[in-house]
């Protein structure tokens, strides 16, 4: 008879187990992050916090931003903040100063909301989702899924960020990623303006 290791062991169902109604993000290693990569990073809030999109959290996440965008080799360049999660596209020189700035960028966030909520306790649900972002069509379709809710926070350092997405054609008014649908007409096309 095989003795059960206490605390858990390579065995089928070992481990802690999800909570709640979706898992979070698992804890294996991250992609190596490299000199200025662009990394699409989603953030997701727990319940108890509200809706994000709300007028009277504006300030505090305004100054959230401000406050966490730039730091030793990580830079905050887009965001889209939705109702129960946001998306960063940040640009980071390493693993450590990606972990490192998200994690004050978190905390910043953390304390604004909840002194400007009246409340206490955790903010975000778990750790941060990271997708680094190695081609300027993937790029592309990063900044499309970001843009059209979101705003500019530091400026970009990496050719990528710059204009190597470029390559892919301008974003349209309201585009999405090309599998999510047909691509949509460039601002210039739609104003009859000279790419």
């Amino acid at each position: 008879m095989r003795r059960r290791q206490p605390g858990g062991g390579k065995r089928d169902g070992a481990g802690r187990k999800p909570k709640g109604r979706r898992p979070g993000v698992p804890h294996r290693p991250r992609p190596v992050i490299k000199r200025k990569t662009p990394v699409h990073v989603t953030v997701r809030l727990v319940p108890e916090v509200g809706s994000l999109r709300r007028r009277r959290l504006i300030a505090a996440m305004r100054e959230a931003f401000r406050a966490g965008k730039v730091k030793d080799g990580f830079r905050i360049c887009q965001f889209s903040i939705q109702r129960d999660h946001m998306h960063v596209v940040t640009e980071a020189d390493t693993n450590r100063d990606l972990a490192k700035g998200m994690q004050g960028w978190e905390i910043r966030v953390a304390r604004r909301l909840n002194r400007r909520l009246g409340r206490k306790g955790k903010v975000f649900a778990d750790r941060f989702h990271a997708v680094p972002v190695r081609s300027p069509r993937q790029l592309r379709n990063t900044l499309c899924y970001v843009l059209n809710n979101g705003s500019p926070v530091a400026p970009a350092e990496s050719w990528l960020l710059k204009r190597g997405w470029l390559r892919w054609g301008r974003i349209g008014v309201g585009e999405v990623p090309r599998a999510a649908g047909p691509r949509a007409v460039t601002r210039e096309e739609w104003l009859g303006e000279p790419p």
